[in-house]
């Protein structure tokens, strides 16, 4: 008995008899308002638990001989597909735009809706066989060479009316795809300098009659992961009078995104500054839409992490302990409350 006893005295929870408690309508109401309370911090903490968190941490870039992939989704309002083209060029000079390239020009009328479908790759193809073609050709007679200087006129000609009818009816062009360059300093631009200059003169008369307004619909340098932000995605650059050189200088990190499930996605964030420079009728040089990009020389590694089950139960706890003894309080003070404005009673009561 004596440690029946001494174990008793050890319960922190003793209880009361059932006639010595005393049920009311104010704790009636705090215990349900207490057990909302209680269910929904218990949905709160445990879709907490369940949800994941970044953890960012840094290193030393290592990578070498990878290609570094760019995702270009861009509209030209006021330029049609025609004399548009698509370069990339390395810091060492090398041209890094080969046949495989996956991009595309999409012909805009003025609405911006698309009535054409060019494929970029086939028409470098096409141009490469017809400076194989003219250069074979150059070893024979002189009626020939005529015959195929008249035909480039013939072909020039036809160029510039087609143009010329494109822009007076309002078209653009919409170019899209990856562009796969090497993982070294370069840049990329979008220009007419794909036009020999003697057809890009005729057709706008002057550089500064080239319409370089641009809308950057999607620019990134890899697959997307949650939560990734591209600083020129939705950029638009409209000139209503003049024409000019937009410059933007892009500053590439290398990125791990590591999932939950140990999947790696690599991938590139960016910043970018971008600078435009106006030009004058004396200007030799042609408008374009220029993106010069480096590399950092530190990779950010981006890890989804959940939390322990022990924090779980702690917060648990934490939250539904303190609202359990807040209610407590609440239910003795509205007790106490209603008991002052009511006569009385001479008998205690227990609660």
């Amino acid at each position: 008995m004596g440690l029946k006893q001494a174990i008793k005295s050890l319960d922190a929870f003793p209880r009361a008899e059932d006639h010595l408690l005393q049920k009311t309508q104010s704790g009636a109401f705090v215990s349900v308002v207490g057990l909302v309370i209680m269910a929904t911090l218990f949905v709160h903490e445990l879709s907490y638990y369940l949800s994941t968190y970044t953890v960012h941490q840094m290193s030393v870039d290592l990578k070498r001989g990878e290609t570094l992939p760019i995702h270009i989704n861009m509209t030209f309002p006021s330029l049609p597909c025609d004399v548009l083209s698509v370069d990339a060029i390395d810091m060492s000079g090398k041209h890094e735009v080969d046949l495989d390239t996956n991009l595309w020009k999409l012909r805009l009328d003025s609405h911006g809706h698309i009535i054409g479908t060019e494929y970029l790759s086939d028409l470098v193809e096409k141009e490469h066989e017809g400076h194989k073609h003219d250069h074979h050709n150059d070893h024979h007679g002189d009626g020939e060479s005529n015959h195929h200087t008249h035909g480039f006129d013939q072909e020039a000609e036809k160029l510039i009316k087609n143009v010329k009818q494109a822009l007076a009816h309002g078209e653009g062009c919409r170019v899209y795809g990856v562009l796969d360059v090497q993982r070294v300093a370069g840049n990329f631009h979008i220009s007419v300098h794909g036009l020999n200059i003697f057809v890009a003169q005729m057709i706008f008369e002057g550089s500064i009659h080239v319409n370089v307004s641009h809308i950057i619909h999607d620019l990134s340098f890899g697959p997307k992961y949650p939560g990734i932000h591209n600083p020129l995605d939705g950029t638009v650059r409209i000139l209503h009078d003049g024409s000019g050189i937009f410059k933007y200088y892009i500053k590439i990190v290398p990125t791990e995104y590591r999932y939950i499930s140990k999947e790696v996605l690599p991938t590139n964030q960016f910043s970018v500054t971008e600078y435009f420079t106006p030009m004058t009728e004396f200007d030799r040089s042609w408008p374009a839409v220029y993106f010069l990009y480096d590399l950092s020389p530190i990779t950010v590694t981006i890890k989804e992490e959940r939390r322990s089950f022990l924090h779980f139960i702690t917060r648990l706890c934490a939250v539904l302990g303190g609202t359990f003894a807040l209610t407590g309080m609440l239910d003795r003070w509205m007790f106490k409350f209603l008991e002052a404005l009511t006569k009385p009673s001479p008998r205690r009561s227990y609660r």
